[in-house]
Protein backbone atom coordinates (compact mmCIF):
# COMPACT_ATOMS: atom_id res chain seq x y z
CA UNK A 1 0.00 0.00 0.00
CA UNK A 2 1.46 3.42 -0.67
CA UNK A 3 0.86 6.16 1.92
CA UNK A 4 -1.74 7.28 1.02
CA UNK A 5 -3.54 4.43 0.96
CA UNK A 6 -2.46 3.56 4.68
CA UNK A 7 -3.56 6.94 5.96
CA UNK A 8 -7.00 6.90 3.86
CA UNK A 9 -7.77 3.37 5.42
CA UNK A 10 -6.52 4.67 8.74
CA UNK A 11 -8.92 7.40 8.85
CA UNK A 12 -12.16 5.77 7.40
CA UNK A 13 -11.43 2.94 10.05
CA UNK A 14 -13.24 4.35 12.95
CA UNK A 15 -16.25 4.82 11.28
CA UNK A 16 -16.63 1.38 9.86
CA UNK A 17 -16.18 0.23 13.92
CA UNK A 18 -18.16 2.71 15.60
CA UNK A 19 -19.37 -0.03 18.12
CA UNK A 20 -15.38 -0.30 19.27
CA UNK A 21 -15.02 3.36 19.08
CA UNK A 22 -17.87 3.69 21.31
CA UNK A 23 -16.56 1.16 23.61
CA UNK A 24 -13.15 2.62 23.35
CA UNK A 25 -14.77 5.91 24.97
CA UNK A 26 -16.61 4.29 27.64
CA UNK A 27 -13.42 2.44 28.89
CA UNK A 28 -11.53 5.99 28.42
CA UNK A 29 -13.88 7.57 30.59
CA UNK A 30 -14.08 5.02 33.36
CA UNK A 31 -10.30 5.52 33.61
CA UNK A 32 -11.11 8.91 34.23
CA UNK A 33 -13.74 8.33 36.50
CA UNK A 34 -11.55 5.92 38.67
CA UNK A 35 -8.31 8.59 38.13
CA UNK A 36 -10.80 11.10 40.01
CA UNK A 37 -12.04 9.19 42.37
CA UNK A 38 -8.62 7.75 43.58
CA UNK A 39 -6.90 11.80 43.60
CA UNK A 40 -10.35 12.48 45.57
CA UNK A 41 -9.48 9.45 48.11
CA UNK A 42 -5.96 10.65 47.99
CA UNK A 43 -6.96 13.79 49.49
CA UNK A 44 -9.27 12.31 52.32
CA UNK A 45 -6.75 10.08 53.09
CA UNK A 46 -4.30 13.57 53.62
CA UNK A 47 -6.43 15.02 55.65
CA UNK A 48 -7.76 12.71 57.61
CA UNK A 49 -6.63 10.39 60.33
CA UNK A 50 -7.31 7.36 62.30
CA UNK A 51 -9.92 4.99 60.63
CA UNK A 52 -11.00 7.40 58.26
CA UNK A 53 -7.68 8.10 56.92
CA UNK A 54 -6.80 4.33 56.75
CA UNK A 55 -10.03 3.41 54.72
CA UNK A 56 -9.33 6.87 52.14
CA UNK A 57 -5.94 5.16 51.89
CA UNK A 58 -7.12 2.06 51.12
CA UNK A 59 -9.99 3.53 48.83
CA UNK A 60 -7.03 5.41 47.18
CA UNK A 61 -4.85 2.37 46.22
CA UNK A 62 -7.85 0.12 45.04
CA UNK A 63 -8.60 2.97 42.39
CA UNK A 64 -4.77 3.37 41.54
CA UNK A 65 -5.20 -0.08 40.75
CA UNK A 66 -7.84 0.09 38.83
CA UNK A 67 -7.10 2.88 37.15
CA UNK A 68 -3.57 1.12 35.88
CA UNK A 69 -5.77 -2.13 35.09
CA UNK A 70 -7.83 -0.27 32.60
CA UNK A 71 -4.93 1.82 31.15
CA UNK A 72 -3.48 -0.98 30.44
CA UNK A 73 -6.63 -2.78 28.75
CA UNK A 74 -6.66 0.50 26.72
CA UNK A 75 -2.64 -0.20 25.91
CA UNK A 76 -3.56 -3.95 24.79
CA UNK A 77 -7.06 -2.91 23.00
CA UNK A 78 -5.08 -0.27 20.95
CA UNK A 79 -1.91 -3.55 20.31
CA UNK A 80 -4.56 -5.59 18.82
CA UNK A 81 -6.02 -2.93 16.48
CA UNK A 82 -2.36 -2.68 15.42
CA UNK A 83 -2.63 -6.19 14.90
CA UNK A 84 -6.32 -6.24 12.75
CA UNK A 85 -3.74 -3.58 10.62
CA UNK A 86 -0.82 -6.09 9.94
CA UNK A 87 -3.98 -8.68 8.81
CA UNK A 88 -5.40 -5.56 6.98
CA UNK A 89 -9.03 -6.89 8.47
CA UNK A 90 -11.69 -4.57 8.32
CA UNK A 91 -12.91 -5.40 11.84
CA UNK A 92 -12.26 -4.40 15.11
CA UNK A 93 -10.76 -6.30 18.03
CA UNK A 94 -13.08 -8.07 21.06
CA UNK A 95 -12.41 -7.46 24.40
CA UNK A 96 -9.64 -9.63 26.30
CA UNK A 97 -8.81 -8.49 29.29
CA UNK A 98 -6.29 -10.96 30.57
CA UNK A 99 -4.41 -11.07 26.88
CA UNK A 100 -4.85 -7.34 26.51
CA UNK A 101 -3.51 -6.58 29.75
CA UNK A 102 -0.49 -8.70 29.44
CA UNK A 103 0.55 -7.34 26.03
CA UNK A 104 0.45 -3.76 27.73
CA UNK A 105 2.56 -4.68 30.47
CA UNK A 106 4.90 -6.57 27.56
CA UNK A 107 4.95 -3.01 25.75
CA UNK A 108 6.06 -1.41 29.14
CA UNK A 109 9.38 -3.55 29.00
CA UNK A 110 9.81 -2.93 25.35
CA UNK A 111 9.86 0.82 25.72
CA UNK A 112 11.88 0.81 28.93
CA UNK A 113 14.31 -1.43 26.95
CA UNK A 114 14.27 0.70 23.37
CA UNK A 115 15.07 3.84 25.06
CA UNK A 116 17.13 2.95 28.31
CA UNK A 117 19.76 0.78 25.72
CA UNK A 118 20.47 3.85 24.07
CA UNK A 119 21.11 5.78 26.57
CA UNK A 120 23.69 3.62 28.50
CA UNK A 121 25.88 3.42 24.76
CA UNK A 122 25.30 7.34 24.83
CA UNK A 123 26.89 7.49 28.08
CA UNK A 124 29.31 4.96 27.47
CA UNK A 125 30.65 6.68 24.32
CA UNK A 126 30.31 10.52 26.06
CA UNK A 127 33.56 8.80 27.94
CA UNK A 128 35.80 8.54 24.74
CA UNK A 129 34.42 10.77 22.28
CA UNK A 130 33.95 15.09 21.51
CA UNK A 131 31.10 16.77 22.17
CA UNK A 132 30.23 17.14 18.55
CA UNK A 133 30.95 13.94 17.51
CA UNK A 134 29.00 12.65 20.26
CA UNK A 135 25.78 14.61 19.61
CA UNK A 136 25.90 13.51 16.23
CA UNK A 137 25.99 9.80 16.87
CA UNK A 138 23.75 10.35 19.89
CA UNK A 139 20.70 11.70 17.44
CA UNK A 140 21.35 8.36 15.06
CA UNK A 141 21.03 5.98 17.68
CA UNK A 142 18.12 8.15 19.15
CA UNK A 143 16.29 7.85 15.72
CA UNK A 144 17.58 4.01 14.92
CA UNK A 145 16.16 3.06 18.47
CA UNK A 146 13.06 5.28 18.67
CA UNK A 147 12.29 3.57 14.48
CA UNK A 148 13.11 -0.17 15.91
CA UNK A 149 10.41 0.52 19.09
CA UNK A 150 7.96 1.21 16.26
CA UNK A 151 8.86 -2.03 14.67
CA UNK A 152 8.98 -3.62 18.12
CA UNK A 153 5.74 -2.84 19.04
CA UNK A 154 4.31 -3.90 15.52
CA UNK A 155 6.23 -7.13 16.51
CA UNK A 156 4.99 -7.67 19.60
CA UNK A 157 1.19 -7.00 18.35
CA UNK A 158 1.58 -9.38 15.39
CA UNK A 159 2.94 -12.61 17.99
CA UNK A 160 2.22 -11.40 21.29
CA UNK A 161 6.16 -12.65 22.11
CA UNK A 162 7.87 -10.17 24.34
CA UNK A 163 10.90 -11.93 22.98
CA UNK A 164 10.11 -11.10 19.59
CA UNK A 165 9.56 -7.78 20.58
CA UNK A 166 13.11 -7.39 22.10
CA UNK A 167 14.75 -8.98 19.14
CA UNK A 168 16.39 -5.89 18.36
CA UNK A 169 18.65 -6.70 15.65
CA UNK A 170 15.31 -8.04 13.80
CA UNK A 171 12.85 -4.69 14.58
CA UNK A 172 16.23 -2.62 13.24
CA UNK A 173 15.91 -4.86 10.33
CA UNK A 174 12.26 -4.74 9.79
CA UNK A 175 12.76 -0.56 9.19
CA UNK A 176 15.07 -1.40 6.16
CA UNK A 177 12.16 -3.95 5.06
CA UNK A 178 9.15 -1.61 5.17
CA UNK A 179 11.84 1.22 4.21
CA UNK A 180 12.41 4.22 6.25
CA UNK A 181 11.00 6.80 3.65
CA UNK A 182 8.06 5.58 3.71
CA UNK A 183 8.30 5.32 7.32
CA UNK A 184 9.25 8.63 7.88
CA UNK A 185 6.69 10.04 5.44
CA UNK A 186 3.65 7.91 7.01
CA UNK A 187 4.62 9.38 10.55
CA UNK A 188 5.20 12.99 9.24
CA UNK A 189 1.47 13.16 7.54
CA UNK A 190 0.28 11.67 10.85
CA UNK A 191 1.32 14.80 12.67
CA UNK A 192 0.75 17.08 10.11
CA UNK A 193 -2.77 15.69 10.05
CA UNK A 194 -2.42 15.61 14.29
CA UNK A 195 -1.84 19.76 13.87
CA UNK A 196 -4.42 20.49 11.70
CA UNK A 197 -6.99 18.79 13.58
CA UNK A 198 -5.83 20.21 16.77
CA UNK A 199 -6.16 23.91 15.30
CA UNK A 200 -9.70 23.30 14.43
CA UNK A 201 -10.00 21.84 18.19
CA UNK A 202 -8.14 24.68 19.74
CA UNK A 203 -10.40 27.41 17.90
CA UNK A 204 -13.77 25.64 19.04
CA UNK A 205 -13.05 25.39 22.25
CA UNK A 206 -11.81 28.97 22.53
CA UNK A 207 -16.05 29.39 20.87
CA UNK A 208 -17.48 26.88 23.64
CA UNK A 209 -15.62 24.86 26.21
CA UNK A 210 -17.80 22.37 26.67
CA UNK A 211 -18.05 21.18 23.24
CA UNK A 212 -14.67 21.77 22.47
CA UNK A 213 -13.97 19.50 25.40
CA UNK A 214 -15.73 16.97 24.26
CA UNK A 215 -14.84 17.04 20.64
CA UNK A 216 -11.42 16.96 22.16
CA UNK A 217 -12.24 13.69 23.63
CA UNK A 218 -13.65 12.37 21.16
CA UNK A 219 -11.16 13.04 18.39
CA UNK A 220 -8.60 12.04 21.11
CA UNK A 221 -9.59 8.09 21.13
CA UNK A 222 -10.01 8.74 17.48
CA UNK A 223 -6.59 9.47 16.66
CA UNK A 224 -5.60 6.35 18.74
CA UNK A 225 -7.79 4.08 16.49
CA UNK A 226 -6.36 6.24 13.30
CA UNK A 227 -2.81 6.31 14.75
CA UNK A 228 -2.62 2.57 15.76
CA UNK A 229 -4.41 0.99 12.57
CA UNK A 230 -1.99 3.19 10.51
CA UNK A 231 1.15 1.28 12.19
CA UNK A 232 -0.25 -2.00 11.37
CA UNK A 233 -1.19 -1.19 7.75
CA UNK A 234 2.31 -0.03 7.33
CA UNK A 235 4.02 -2.83 8.92
CA UNK A 236 2.47 -5.40 6.94
CA UNK A 237 4.50 -4.01 3.91
CA UNK A 238 7.46 -6.01 5.97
Amino acid sequence: MGIGNIIGDAMAYPFKNIKALVLYIVLSIIAALIGGAAIISFAGAYTSKGIAGFAFGGMTLVGIILFVLVLFLIEGYGIDIIKYGIERRTDSPGIDIGRQIANAVKLVVVDLVYYILPAIIIVVLGLFLRDWILTILSIILIIVFALANFMAKCRLAKTDSLGEALAIGEAIGDISRVGIGKILGTVILIVIILLIIAIILAFIYKLNNTIGGILLGIFSVYFIFFYNRAIGLLYAEA
